[in-house]
């Protein structure tokens, strides 16, 4: 039995230590510089270090710190919100029948990861979600997704799912940075593509300028006397904030629906709580997108989800309980690198075929290695270094951002869900 902490942070000071930890990772991204190579990110550096020095503490037999994580929620639905702003039809549209196919074959890959995830882990007689979670859960979702499903999986059985969600998370980030670029660079050697080498200022700028263009400028302009960032800034957050108040109202009428198929029984489903916030999201992003009263700004929009995501992560792995993965080391490696194995074979075969098989796909393909293991960093960053060597790319980076940053976490989080009602129950 642990004893109490020795000190108790309220949620203003456990903010605050979160912030410490996220500028630590800062510091220590400049430091090292592998960590920057392999885009990881600075909350999770940052965090990591101190749930290491409390864990040291805890060996011990010294609970340091108590927190209050309430704050935790909020941010991580924050975050999500502002991913659901970016989910334009009109953007969709724009990028064409491509970025909708991609967006399907991306779609596909999620439920062969989750597929893949459950047969490994039913081989090694462990249970099933926790394939699932070293699934899509947080490789196509990353950290944040792991995380936000985290207490959903461990209500099903699955302990220790927080620690689990991040070491897969990390392990998938390192392995979209490390084999993603290799990849691409052999289907481009293999298949003697032609290239087009140039500067790499010919690089396209990200696909959040094509959401600004598709947006237009707002009907209601800047009040006269205002400052122009502070209003726009102040528009946009209350945007988050109602769609994050009209979305818990919906994520509490999803929640509370059941359903009963033949042979399988009644089941309930089982969503977490970003879920309806997301949804509003969109429908006044798309609704902005037609009638220009708002005006919302994805950049801004970008910016205030950035910092949310990253106080939340620094803040959820302060906290982890890492002693709870001893168990799970072997399981859960065998799983990663079969996951590994599934995005490579998916590179080199169908999303490059798929694809066009030229070297916008093969492209392409690198940055759908880094967003299915790892983050949208990590696609990027692997397409920036083939943009750099062989020349630019702008049918992939306005491709693989769309799906990788904007659409791909709507249908991940309806195929996590139905993993997880119907292997949880």
């Amino acid at each position: 039995m642990q004893p109490p902490p020795i000190v108790t942070f309220d949620v203003v000071q456990t903010v605050a230590l979160g912030g410490v930890a996220l500028f630590l990772g800062y510091y220590l991204k400049r430091l090292l510089p592998a960590l920057a190579r392999y885009n990881i990110p600075a909350a999770v550096v940052g965090g990591l270090v101190v749930s290491l020095v409390l864990l040291a503490a805890w060996s011990r037999g010294v609970t340091l710190i108590g927190f209050d994580t309430s704050i935790r929620q909020p941010l991580q639905i924050a975050f999500f919100t502002t991913i659901g702003f970016g989910a334009s039809l009109s953007l969709l549209r724009i990028g064409g029948p491509l970025v909708a196919f991609f967006f399907l074959l991306s779609t596909i890959a999620a439920i062969l990861q989750n597929v893949v995830g459950v047969t490994l882990a039913n081989l090694m007689g462990e249970a099933p979600l926790l394939g699932v979670l070293a699934g899509s859960v947080t490789l196509t979702g990353g950290p944040a997704t792991g995380l936000a499903f985290a207490p959903l999986f461990e209500r099903a059985g699955v302990r220790g799912a927080e620690s689990i969600a991040v070491a897969a998370a990390m392990m998938g980030i390192v392995a979209g940075g490390l084999i993603g670029g290799p990849l691409a660079t052999g289907l481009i050697r293999r298949h003697r593509l032609p290239t087009r080498r140039g500067p790499a200022s010919a690089v396209p700028d990200r696909a959040e300028a094509v959401v600004e263009a598709v947006a237009g400028e707002p009907v209601v302009p800047t009040p006269k006397g205002e400052d122009v960032e502070a209003y726009a800034l102040l528009k946009n957050l209350v945007a988050i904030l109602v769609a994050m108040a009209l979305g818990a109202w919906v994520s509490a009428w999803l929640n509370g629906a059941s359903f009963t198929l033949p042979g399988i029984g009644t089941r309930q489903l089982t969503l977490p709580a970003y879920i309806g916030a997301m949804l509003v999201a969109a429908a006044i992003r798309n609704f902005d997108d037609v009638t220009k009263v708002i005006g919302l700004s994805q950049r801004t929009l970008d910016d205030l989800g950035t910092v949310s995501l990253a106080l939340f992560i620094a803040i959820s792995l302060m906290t982890l309980q890492l002693w709870q993965l001893a168990g799970l080391a072997l399981p859960l490696t065998v799983i990663l690198l079969g996951q590994i194995a599934l995005v490579a074979v998916l590179c080199l075969w169908p999303i490059y075929w798929l694809m066009g098989r030229d070297y916008d796909a093969a492209v392409i393909s690198g940055g759908f290695c880094g967003f299915m293991l790892g983050t949208t960093a990590n696609a990027m960053a692997n397409m920036e270094t083939l943009a750099e060597r062989y020349g630019p790319s702008p049918k992939a980076f306005l491709v693989v951002p769309m799906v990788g940053a904007f659409f791909i976490d709507f249908t991940n989080a309806i195929i996590i869900t139905f993993f997880l009602t119907f292997w949880g129950a």
